[in-house]
């Protein structure tokens, strides 16, 4: 599959965006593709901290464990998960911005062994389905930070 890239605008602060986005487990919140998540590893976010997603793909819901790989708050992360199905490499870099911060999500998910021959015919359904995901992302930043008393 190909890359997905998007940029998205938020209303919260450089520190508040990235602490939501590193905690990989919310894209449960904004992303229609994924049906559940958990962090797996107790303590703060940081390189090795496991991730769980139940997602969706292909009609159905499946596990997909990311680990933190790269860790630079409150810059940078980067996401990698693996199972026999894919990998997705998922990189957030947010930048500050006149009215918040500024997102930028580039996301690499590959179908593996033979599913691989599929990728190019699944590139369409996944630009739909990251696509979902970006709006989703984008409504959940103009929102009041969870937990403010906005």
């Amino acid at each position: 599959m190909p890359r997905y890239q998007a940029t998205v605008s938020s209303a919260w602060s450089v520190p508040e965006t990235f602490g939501y986005l590193a905690i990989f487990s919310n894209a449960a919140h904004w992303d229609p593709g994924v049906a559940a998540g958990e962090q797996l590893d107790p303590g703060p976010v940081r390189v090795g901290t496991r991730l769980r997603l139940q997602v969706r793909f292909l009609g159905r819901s499946i596990p997909l464990t990311y680990a933190v790989t790269s860790y630079d708050p409150p810059r940078a992360v980067v996401l990698t998960a693996a199972n026999a199905l894919l990998r997705s490499v998922d990189q957030i870099a947010v930048t500050p911005a006149d009215a918040g911060a500024m997102v930028s999500y580039d996301a690499d998910v590959r179908l593996r062994g033979p599913l691989s021959l599929l990728d190019p015919l699944l590139s369409k359904g996944f630009q739909t389905v990251a696509g979902r995901a970006a709006d989703g992302l984008t409504r959940a930043l103009a929102q009041p930070q969870p937990g403010s008393a906005s």
